[in-house]
């Protein structure tokens, strides 16, 4: 049968292309997708042709495996749907199951079962969608070291963010501040119990009694890092989400960071830092995610549902018109 993919063919540029799958192996399965994710951090990246030259796409993933940033390539990494039909060396029960793919955008496609996560009935489709970001939110908290009592500061608002900052206001944590210059974002972001916003120009926020035990940066924006070490208290962290590809940042290391003993800290959500894999696992880090995405309502952060058949325009959006989207979703119809 065909598939219907997704492929990114230069900076700005992308196509919706037929593609023939072959016969299924004795021990795989057809996925039929019902909605997928569209990362407005990484696959922005790929978008606007920002990812580093030979540089493997993520090695942890095994639709990327071998794959780097050239052109044309296909991305994405958040597909629902069910599964279709079943190789013959597997048990038809598995038929019309509800997954979770780190997969391409398309409207089908072929995978081995271990490289799929079965929903549960509480997970509906589109909140499906969130579970790698809900994930890297996580490991977020896993390298933050979260500790009770901490005032801590999220600089970047989008999806991630968002979700960030609803896990957070589960702890016992002193105050939360969400920083963004998009002022939809900081309000839906300051709906939560413990968040109060403020815009990334905000003088207030660089007052010497207004610090930060610990700071998230994940707005994408390299400059963003220079902010993050001013509102850092002494001794405070940084948590460096955002991938900047191949964007330079220019960090200001002779002022504040070195009398203050500043910790930047790279987290990335392929890999478990080593001090924590005592504590956890993928497996666990992953229930977690699974967990949060059934109990908190994150299909509120959508603002945006396209036919895969009109992509362009949904990243169009993005590219353009950042300040009125948020999550934005593919749907797959008929």
């Amino acid at each position: 049968m065909k598939a219907r993919q997704l492929w990114f063919t230069a900076p700005g540029k992308i196509e919706i292309r037929q593609q023939e799958l072959g016969a299924l192996s004795p021990d795989e399965v057809l996925v039929r997708t019902k909605v997928s994710g569209i990362s407005a951090g990484t696959e922005m990246l790929v978008y606007r042709g920002q990812l580093p030259e030979n540089m493997a796409l993520d090695v942890s993933i095994n639709a990327f495996k071998d794959l780097d940033a050239s052109y044309p390539l296909s991305y994405g990494y958040a597909c629902v749907g069910y599964i279709q039909k079943t190789g013959s060396a597997l048990d038809k029960w598995f038929e019309g199951k509800k997954v979770f793919a780190f997969q391409p955008h398309a409207s089908h496609f072929v995978s081995k079962l271990d490289q799929l996560i079965f929903l549960s009935d509480e997970v509906s489709e589109e909140a499906g969608t969130f579970l790698a970001n809900m994930e890297t939110a996580v490991n977020f908290l896993i390298d933050g070291a979260v500790q009770p009592d901490e005032k801590i500061a999220i600089i970047g608002m989008g999806v991630v963010g968002q979700l960030l900052n609803t896990v957070l206001n589960q702890l016992p944590v002193k105050k939360i501040t969400a920083i963004d210059t998009i002022k939809s974002r900081r309000d839906l972001a300051a709906n939560e119990m413990l968040t109060v916003s403020a815009g990334s120009d905000d003088k207030e926020l660089l007052d010497s009694g207004n610090g930060f035990d610990l700071v998230f940066e994940i707005s994408g924006n390299p400059e963003a890092l220079n902010l993050a070490i001013q509102l850092c208290n002494f001794a405070g962290r940084i948590i460096v989400g955002s991938w900047y590809g191949n964007k330079a940042a220019r960090i200001n290391l002779g002022g504040a960071f070195h009398r203050n003993r500043l910790k930047i800290i790279s987290s990335q959500v392929s890999t478990i830092s080593p001090e924590h894999t005592l504590e956890w696992t993928k497996e666990k880090r992953l229930q977690k995610a699974m967990n949060l995405i059934a109990e908190l309502k994150v299909q509120k952060y959508i603002t945006h549902r396209f036919p895969l058949s009109q992509a362009e325009k949904a990243y169009q959006l993005l590219d353009k018109d950042a300040e009125k989207a948020l999550q934005v979703i593919f749907t797959y119809e008929d």
